[in-house]
């Protein structure tokens, strides 16, 4: 009976620190892979996101550009004073390239009962574009001339949303401010009248940007 009440004792002891554990620190780690189909009509973004903590989580994204003709409507359509690249229509529309981001998500507010990072956060993301338009042939007097072009873009950003976790199924909307850079690098041959000009440029705009979108994914 002695020996009984110990051993009794020890099974209680062990119950009672294992639940409470499991009350202290109900968090784990998760990592979660969305795409954001807003975006969808120029590019496609992927992004992986690992829990670090309660309430940090490093996201990283890689972008697949298929076509830059949001860029040329913008210079067509919206004038606030920036310098507009000699760049043709069928060049933006055919401009294909890759970009990448990393940004550290801040979680503000997360649900007692979470088991993961959830929530309202907020998260500075920088990035970087690489656009490379297609050459373009200019013939003139039986010569031909070539207009070519590439864009960098580098950016930073500052968002506001809020994770939302059903399942496995993630839903991530988010609002946010911006300032991006474009350097455009481009030579381009215009026919005036018997003569070929030549212009060669390294082209900057510096600009702000609003951001509102949502990321949708799976808990891996």
């Amino acid at each position: 009976m002695k020996r009984t009440i110990p051993f009794f004792l020890l099974l209680v002891i062990t119950g009672l620190t294992a639940a409470a554990q499991n009350q202290d620190d109900p968090f784990r780690k998760r990592t979660y892979l969305k795409v954001n189909p807003t975006t969808i009509i120029n590019e496609l973004d992927i992004y992986l996101e690992q829990d670090l903590s309660e309430k940090l989580s490093l996201e990283l994204g890689v972008s697949g550009i298929y076509t830059d003709y949001p860029d040329f409507v913008f210079f067509k359509r919206v004038d606030i004073g920036q310098r507009k690249p000699g760049i043709s229509t069928e060049q933006f529309v055919e401009g294909r390239g890759l970009g990448f981001r990393a940004g550290l998500k801040w979680y503000l507010f997360r649900r007692q009962s979470a088991f993961n990072a959830q929530g309202t956060y907020f998260q500075p993301v920088l990035f970087y574009k690489r656009v490379f338009y297609p050459d373009e042939d200019v013939n003139f007097e039986n010569s031909v001339y070539v207009n070519s072009a590439d864009k960098n873009v580098y950016g930073i950003q500052f968002l506001l949303g809020r994770q939302i976790k059903r399942d496995k199924f993630i839903l991530d909307p988010y609002l946010g401010i911006g300032i991006r850079g474009k350097q455009y690098k481009y030579t381009r041959h215009n026919i005036n009248g018997n003569t070929i000009t030549t212009e060669q440029n390294d082209l900057w705009n510096v600009l702000p940007s609003l951001h509102l979108g949502i990321k949708v994914g799976l808990s891996l």
